[in-house]
């Protein structure tokens, strides 16, 4: 059913073969033609940018973010002046963002009810409250010409009960929105949220479009998830998007981003990296990105990117660019800024040409490969196409290996998932286990035999060699180091061995001879590296038992066994009697509760990357020693009796005893 619209929305053309089109709508300031993007003003300012740049780059609508607004310099201030666009002096369109993805990224200061949002000032440390209904409230005094509601959003990879309880409690939210609009003639965005899961993304989008708003959004995307899972999601919302409305994806992203957006039907974008990676150094062009921190352009004459018009294409070499960066010349953001803001709207403007002149599919072909290609000034593309992949040999069984930012994954082909997907694996190897679990020091502690670690899922071997790298480069330990690897699939070592480059933890002898051995003793420090392969369900029998355990299976689909609660309570009794400690990526709900249900003691995690916390693991003999670990509480008791994910993987469903044994588990006496 189509609804009234404050934005006199027009669509103009659908291209043959997709659903990319061109439209254009008309705000209380002026008419906007897309596919469009908006420059980030997160604070009424576009970062390091004039207004007058901004504006000859041909932006339309720029964003500002009402929770940073709201602290400074205040609403109290947009009224006085009559609204955001006389106070910083832009005669076009804003967009306010209503504050959810900010109160998002502050996990450890805020707090969530159906209220609203309670958090701290990161100005004077006060606690604030937002609500559907102030943040409507402060975007009506800022004066935006779009409005958008207030959600909650989640990391796309959290557990499903997680994500729909979000879901759920952003529909709710949108209600009091709309309500707190009134008569104002501001338009309002709905947003669709699901994090990766299709069904809810669909349920979603059917709930959110019943809503009378002026157009919709997609949240909660570019938060830990795969490119092909944001792209599948994006596919799936805007088939059910109203075609009379426009469509905004929130917080995306690249160049290839937005063009893979387009195609899938989406007509407005944001996005901090144009500025972002310009204060790195680093350019997008028509022939990829450019990364002027390598010294391959210090002397390199001519502009940035040939086919731009823009000022500092037209005025400054790529010498000198690059000299400004190396001496960290505020300059040099300021000019790469204003290039790739000018870049991101030239793009938007052959897109909507292609669309007009139904040439679309012809152009989408030839760019995908092209945009935000790695840096290949001097050495080898990174970008690989398929028949690349193949003589490059990235490729063994079910595993291959992409490359994102000059860093090596292993991908299972079978399911499709990518081992430490979103964060560098050697650093996350180097936070979650190393460091948390307090390798070194433990080492530095008088004992009567050999600290023993299991590495539980060997992978491409980053847990197990950070930990040999921190041994290595550590003060002559009192014990020795006995680390113990499990695998029953050594492909995707071999393969990432084949690729030193993209693998940088595996330049040492360690690993190869590991593969030939199955075992290996460092000649430098106090280490030996065993191996051994096969089912961790049989294998664990014949290892030295552990002090401490990096759990690190490949994934929950791939490896659904070492999950269940029967693996668990396997585990729990080989260690009775033992003081170890338990370190895992995972934070799920049915996870923490077949460990609990095991007899394991179960705490708080360090975060990583999009995850807020992941999960420690300690015996009874563990928790009962002094420990610093913050235990789960009655507030994780409370949420797993109301999540949908409570179970653990493998319940007899004949079987209430697990029940039982979560809810009268001694750390919550």
């Amino acid at each position: 059913m189509k609804q009234p619209s404050r934005l006199d929305f027009k669509l103009e053309a659908t291209a043959s073969g997709s659903r990319a089109r061109a439209a254009r709508f008309t705000t209380l300031h002026n008419e906007v033609v897309t596919p469009t993007f908006m420059p980030v003003g997160t604070h009424a300012a576009v970062r390091a940018q004039r207004r007058e740049d901004v504006l000859a780059s041909g932006a339309q609508v720029l964003l500002a973010n009402t929770y940073h607004l709201m602290l400074r310099p205040g609403v109290e201030l947009f009224e006085k002046f009559g609204g955001i666009q006389r106070f910083m002096n832009w005669p076009r369109s804003v967009l306010t963002d209503s504050g959810g993805y900010q109160i998002f990224s502050l996990p450890g200061s805020r707090s969530i009810s159906e209220e609203g949002a309670q958090f701290k000032s990161y100005v004077d440390q006060t606690t604030l409250r937002l609500s559907p209904e102030s943040s409507i409230a402060a975007q009506r005094a800022i004066g935006s010409d779009i409005m958008m509601v207030l959600d909650q959003c989640v990391p796309s990879t959290v557990e499903r009960g997680v994500a729909q309880q979000a879901m759920e409690l952003t529909h709710r939210w949108a209600l009091r929105s709309l309500a707190a609009r009134g008569e104002s003639p501001q338009a309002l965005f709905g947003i669709v949220q699901g994090a990766s899961y299709a069904d809810l993304r669909a349920l979603s989008a059917r709930a959110v479009t019943q809503m009378p708003f002026d157009g919709y959004a997609i949240g909660g995307l570019a938060v830990g998830e795969r490119c092909d899972e944001r792209e599948a999601c994006t596919a799936i919302v805007t088939e059910l998007l109203p075609e009379n409305k426009p469509r905004y994806l929130m917080g995306v992203g690249t160049t290839r981003d937005l063009l893979e957006a387009v195609h899938r039907g989406v007509d407005m974008f944001d996005c901090i990296l144009p500025t972002a990676l310009a204060k790195q150094g680093v350019a997008f062009t028509s022939v990829g990105r450019r990364d002027l921190r390598r010294a391959a352009y210090r002397g390199v004459d001519g502009p940035i990117d040939p086919g731009c018009g823009c000022h500092t294409c037209q005025t400054y070499s790529i010498a000198y660019l690059f000299h400004l960066n190396r001496v960290r010349e505020p300059q040099g953001w300021q000019l790469l800024g204003l290039h790739n803001i000018h870049f991101y709207m030239q793009l938007m403007r052959s897109m909507r040409e292609h669309i007009l002149a139904d040439t679309w599919l012809s152009f989408y072909r030839c760019q995908r490969d092209v945009l935000d290609a790695r840096d290949s000034y001097g050495r080898p593309p990174t970008h690989v196409t398929k028949a690349e992949r193949q003589k490059l040999k990235l490729k063994l069984g079910r595993y291959e290996v992409i490359v994102r930012d000059g860093v090596g994954h292993i991908r299972d082909t079978t399911c499709g998932e990518v081992m430490h997907s979103v964060n560098d694996p050697a650093e996350e190897a180097r936070s979650l286990y190393v460091e948390q679990s307090r390798l070194v020091q433990r080492l530095l502690e008088p004992s009567a035999g050999p600290l023993v670690v299991w590495d539980v899922g060997l992978g491409a071997a980053a847990n197990a060699m950070a930990a040999i790298l921190a041994v290595e480069g550590s003060p002559d330990p009192v014990r020795r180091l006995t680390l113990v690897s499990f695998e029953n699939n050594v492909d995707s070592l071999v393969l990432a061995l084949r690729h030193p480059a993209w693998f940088k933890h595996l330049r040492h002898p360690a690993p190869r001879r590991l593969l030939v051995d199955d075992r290996w003793t460092s000649a430098t420090a106090a280490v030996d590296w065993l191996l051994l392969r096969g089912d961790f369900g049989v294998s664990k029998f014949d290892a030295p038992l552990p002090d401490v355990i990096f759990f690190d299976p490949f994934s929950f689909k791939t490896d659904a066994a070492l999950w269940t609660l029967g693996a668990f309570r396997e585990l729990a009794n080989i260690l009775q009697g033992k003081a170890v400690e338990l370190f895992t990526y995972s934070y799920s709900t049915s996870v923490r509760a077949a460990m609990l249900a095991a007899g394991f003691y179960v705490a708080k995690g360090r975060g990583t990357g999009p995850k807020a916390e992941t999960t420690i693991g300690l015996t009874a003999r563990a928790a009962a020693m002094p420990h610093s670990w913050q235990l789960l509480g009655e507030e994780f008791l409370a949420k797993w009796q109301r999540s949908d994910a409570r179970t653990p993987l493998g319940v007899d469903p004949r079987d209430e005893s697990w029940r039982k044994a979560v809810a009268g588990h001694p750390q919550f006496r």
